[in-house]
């Protein structure tokens, strides 16, 4: 395993009436070397404390974590930035480029704290801003990039020194559809014919579909699991049902995939003390492909490769096949 957490917990602590927040509930990761997970979920169901506290960025408040495997909580401050060093790299929403260099030297920057002499590390990175289409802008610096670019920018530094491991945040969510693309296509070619491993955190349902298996979060708890290799007793040691004062009911995930995976239920007769659900379940994401017609003025596709309509302009989106 590249990546393994066991019981993991993060509680933040706050002197609000509401008390501290738990982000996350004990919580079972593994990721294999070469394999891609995805983790899904709405906002504030812990994905961005999960990816840190994997990541090394936060200590979790309870569990353990191994990196390559090393346990991440026993090393000390130099042991844990070499081994991030030599096996992970970090992608966020928002680039976090360094203002005050050009693209290029962003991009090199890695390579330099390795201690690469700055004219390979310069040639390295403008090898890689040409292969992300960004070879025009090396010399750009960031305040003059747009959003999309910077992140074209940051993917271009995570990915130069060649990691074991990419954890991601939302790594297109500030690219326009045809970039996104792009950069899946990078990805799935690291991830293929590299043996990279990614765990990326996304509300995207192509991003997740590039995956091997995605993880649904919600109120820090993994509630579902789709794709390969899928192993319930991962997703909870526990079988306790919640129910909050809204009458928001969270089932145990063993139980849930039993029942067929989330979706909306009806409830039956109560009378007997025994709650009875019926209902159609949520499939699965499946297999993404470009659409066949333009949702915006209807244009028939006579090609699966058109990214852009050329009636109206309109950038053509993916579908479940």
């Amino acid at each position: 395993m590249i990546l393994e957490a066991e019981g993991l917990y993060h509680v933040y602590e706050s002197k609000a009436e509401d008390g501290n927040v738990v982000a996350l509930r004990g919580l079972h990761v593994k990721v294999a070397a070469g394999e891609a997970v995805a983790v899904v979920g709405p906002s504030g169901s812990g994905k961005s404390t999960l990816l840190k506290c994997l990541g090394g960025l936060m200590k979790p408040s309870a569990g353990s974590v191994k990196l390559a495997g090393k346990n991440m909580t026993r090393l000390t401050g130099m042991e844990l930035v070499e081994l991030r060093q030599k096996t992970v790299s970090f992608i966020f929403q928002e680039g976090n480029l360094l203002p005050h260099l050009s693209a290029r030297d962003n991009v090199a920057q890695p390579l330099r704290h390795q201690g690469i002499s700055a004219k390979v590390a310069h040639q390295k990175a403008t090898e890689m801003l040409e292969r992300l289409g960004m070879g025009h802008r090396s010399h750009a610096m960031p305040k003059l990039l747009s959003g999309g670019e910077q992140q074209r920018v940051a993917i271009g530094r995570a990915l130069i020194t060649n990691p074991r491991l990419i954890l991601a945040d939302e790594p297109t969510g500030a690219l326009d559809p045809v970039t996104s693309r792009e950069v899946l296509s990078l990805f799935k070619d690291l991830h293929e014919n590299e043996n990279v491993s990614f765990l990326i955190v996304t509300h995207s349902k192509e991003v997740a579909a590039f995956s091997d298996r995605s993880l649904e979060l919600r109120d820090g708890r993994f509630v579902a699991e789709h794709g390969t290799n899928v192993n319930v007793e991962d997703l909870s040691e526990g079988r306790e049902l919640i129910v909050d004062e809204m009458g928001t009911v969270t089932l145990p995930p063993d139980l849930l995939v039993q029942m067929g995976g989330p979706g909306r239920y009806t409830v039956g007769q109560v009378d007997s003390g025994l709650l009875n659900l019926v209902g159609e379940t949520i499939e699965g994401i499946g297999e993404l492909v470009l659409a066949p017609s333009c949702p915006a003025c209807r244009f028939k596709y006579e090609d699966e490769e058109t990214q852009l309509c050329p009636s109206c302009g309109s950038s053509r989106p993916m579908v479940e096949a």
